[in-house]
């Protein structure tokens, strides 16, 4: 958890100046559709998350954003790091919210912004919550928004990615939006690998091919999973094969 809240802190530094660009933007709400509305709160996390990269001294380069697709989608990605999200919230255009901790809630300002973000927020001890954030996740979806989901639970810190666990497929049938998998390497160099010491390091992302949701609903659930699993598995050991002979 200590490691969790370190990088929130890290992300989030800028909210306090935020916080009235916040109140603007809430004020400007029912003007907007619910497209116009994420993009714009979607500016400040982007822009808190380039910063943060760069204070880190880390290059992220990204391929396949031609591959992003218009209205709500889930994203799927492997969690190699507590750099995936500042990641991805920099390179990735498209506004999405994300499942967090419960954790972060304790924090100041920041939970008002994860809300508007679209962001579910879970209690792993507690099942009734764990059921409830997939419910929370597919009404979000439905309602217009895109979501980023680490279907591995925890970091693979660099190891071998880890089995995904069956919730996100389930929100991906029942909201019945495409997915669009996400392979990321080289974030646990910022800062797992260093004994939690900030580091520069190379990051690759890579979106892959978004997989529509009628192909979703053909599938079994087990089916699905593997489809995905191998399709990131597969991207990851790409990039780290290319990172080797840079």
């Amino acid at each position: 958890m200590l490691n969790s809240v370190r990088t929130f802190s890290f992300l989030f530094g800028y909210l306090p100046i935020s916080a009235v660009n916040l109140k603007k933007f809430i004020k400007q709400k029912p003007q907007l559709s619910v497209e116009q509305y994420d993009q714009l709160i979607h500016t400040e996390p982007q822009k808190w998350a380039s910063g943060i990269m760069k204070r880190t001294q880390s290059s992220v380069s990204i391929t396949g954003l031609e591959k992003l697709p218009d209205g709500p989608v889930l994203f799927v990605s492997n969690h190699e790091g507590n750099f995936d999200i500042p990641v991805l919230l920099s390179a990735i255009p498209k506004p999405f919210g994300f499942i967090s901790k419960k954790e972060v809630q304790k924090m100041p300002i920041i939970p008002m912004y994860m809300e508007e973000m679209n962001c579910v927020f879970l209690d792993r001890t507690d099942r009734r919550s764990a059921l409830k954030s997939i419910t929370d996740t597919v009404e979000k979806l439905k309602e217009g928004h895109s979501i980023l989901i680490f279907p591995e639970g925890t970091r693979s810190k660099g190891q071998a990615m880890g089995e995904f666990k069956s919730g996100f497929m389930r929100i991906a049938k029942d909201s019945g939006v495409p997915i669009l998998p996400i392979a990321i390497y080289g974030t646990s160099d910022i800062m797992e690998k260093n004994n939690n010491k900030v580091m520069p390091a190379d990051v690759s992302v890579q979106l892959l091919d978004p997989i529509p949701a009628e192909i979703i609903q053909e599938y079994t659930t087990k089916e699905a999973i593997e489809l995905v699993r191998s399709r990131i598995e597969e991207a990851v050991l790409s990039l780290s094969q290319k990172t080797a002979n840079r």
